[in-house]
């Protein structure tokens, strides 16, 4: 008599949303006893040849008892690297926690992440599988100038909880930014998201590439948008309400007089991945 075959654990399902054409994987585990989860789930998960593709992977988790919150945050790069903090993969976690019941449409909830807790609203919109969402980004720490290439006329370090380098200039669509990314990421210990951003087309507006430490070029960068509002309104070329504007589209971000920034976005499911 053959002996019962052992039962293989759930198969872990993955749902893949994008923000403004900025892509993420996110592992829905309440419990958070999802073992698969971490950086070579990441690695392999988001190679665009050899697995589904994205940007990064994210795994949201209810809060421990006794805190402020409603879910934890984490997020892996494409390279397994960790981050501390994405506004774009933050809506897109929103976005899947919304679909699995894990939230409220329009009721303010709590996230931890390591970069500290944020605060998300999310809607869903008219159009079949997007919201929009509002992301409390905290107050960003402007670090001050710097000069780590010839490139541009100006540049200046601003953490949202994560590095990045704002380098003001001329159309970014004519900047190597897979070159001058590469060597800017590499110019901070740990690393730096760098923005190649000018101002415009409109008031209040401006236009950016981003390189992604631990990804490369991506289509938009959420706390790459805010670090790209706060360097021009610390310069005095834009107000405290600003239009960023990416590859992958556009983004709201508002730097409130308390100090805060507030990131306001889309997000759109694009399906369900089963790992086999």
């Amino acid at each position: 008599m053959n002996p019962e075959p052992t039962p293989r654990p759930p198969t872990p399902e993955l749902v893949k949303l994008e923000g403004v054409g900025n892509d993420f994987l996110v592992l829905l585990d309440p419990d958070g006893t999802d073992i698969s989860a971490g950086p070579d789930l990441a690695r392999a998960a988001c190679d665009r040849h050899l697995g589904f593709g994205a940007d990064g992977l994210i795994r949201a988790r209810r809060a421990p008892e006794g805190t402020d919150a409603v879910l934890v945050f984490e997020l892996w790069n494409a390279d397994g690297s960790e981050a501390e903090m994405s506004g774009n993969g933050m809506r897109c976690m929103a976005h899947a926690a919304l679909d699995a019941g894990m939230v409220e449409a329009g009721v303010a909830f709590g996230v931890l992440t390591p970069a500290g807790r944020r605060s998300v609203t999310i809607s869903p919109t008219a159009a079949p599988g997007t919201t929009w969402a509002r992301v409390d980004m905290g107050q960003p720490k402007v670090i001050g100038s710097a000069d780590r290439c010839n490139v541009g006329h100006g540049q200046l370090l601003v953490n949202m909880g994560n590095p990045h380098l704002v380098v003001a200039g001329p159309d970014p669509a004519g900047v190597d930014v897979a070159g001058l990314g590469a060597m800017l990421e590499a110019s901070e210990p740990g690393g730096l998201n760098v923005e190649f951003a000018t101002l415009g087309p409109g008031p209040d507006e401006v236009t950016m590439r981003v390189w992604e430490r631990g990804v490369g070029e991506t289509q938009a960068c959420g706390t790459g948008s805010c670090a790209a509002a706060v360097a021009f309104h610390h310069w005095g070329r834009v107000g405290r309400a600003v239009t960023v504007h990416q590859p992958g589209g556009s983004v709201a971000v508002e730097w409130r007089p308390d100090g805060t920034v507030v990131l306001s976005g889309p997000s759109r499911r694009i399906g369900r991945c089963s790992l086999s």
